[in-house]
């Protein structure tokens, strides 16, 4: 079913009896959904329930489940993406663009947290997916050159293996999906002062 235009359909008059949702509003009740239920187990009834509508209302929004997977899993990959090019991860030393990366990978899974959560959970069962994954991979290997440049300037130590310590330290900063919660006593500052701290401190020479 061809998707219409949304702007239009929001300047009209409300319908009555159905919920109003923009696009936004739609893609964040899904991600929850999908975190929630997992994306395969989901389908486009369990959504069109969720949000009060028919799977008709719900068409007119998006073309189908996996156009909100992929623009979802952009929604992580583009922010995380977009810490590289920040100011803090272009300029200074190896070592103090790798501390500006990861306290900005951090902010991003604070602040976006529902839709990190979804990139971390995808297997690569669709091209979206595979995609996703791949994209991911890039951000990795982007981030593994500064731990390499670190080593090599003798900012960090060099008896780790860059890769490894890559996954190492992603693999701190992506756990935090499980027990972070946004409101509580720690904000994305301290967070990410703590990540660092325990990840990167360790491994500066001394």
């Amino acid at each position: 079913m061809p998707a219409l235009d949304v702007d239009s359909a929001n300047s009209g008059p409300p319908r009555r009896g159905r919920p109003g949702y923009d696009r936004a509003q739609v893609l964040e009740i899904a991600v929850s959904l999908f975190n929630e239920q997992g994306y395969d187990a989901t389908s486009v009834a369990d959504l069109a329930t969720r949000l009060g509508l028919t799977k008709s209302a719900l068409y007119h929004h998006f073309d189908s489940k996996e156009q909100l997977l992929s623009l979802a899993l952009d929604e992580a990959l583009s922010a995380l993406e977009g810490v590289l090019d920040e100011p803090g991860a272009q300029h200074g030393s190896a070592a103090e663009r790798l501390d500006a990366v990861l306290r900005g990978a951090v902010r991003v899974l604070v602040d976006r947290l529902p839709y990190v959560t979804l990139l971390l959970r995808v297997r690569g069962n669709s091209d979206v997916e595979r995609a996703a994954l791949e994209r991911r991979r890039a951000f990795d290997h982007r981030v593994t050159a500064l731990v390499e440049a670190a080593q090599a300037a003798g900012q960090v130590r060099d008896d780790i293996d860059g890769p490894v310590a890559t996954r190492l330290i992603f693999g701190m900063v992506n756990s935090l999906v499980e027990w972070y919660r946004p409101g509580g006593p720690v904000d994305s500052a301290r967070l990410a002062h703590d990540v660092v701290a325990v990840a990167l401190d360790g491994m500066r020479t001394r």
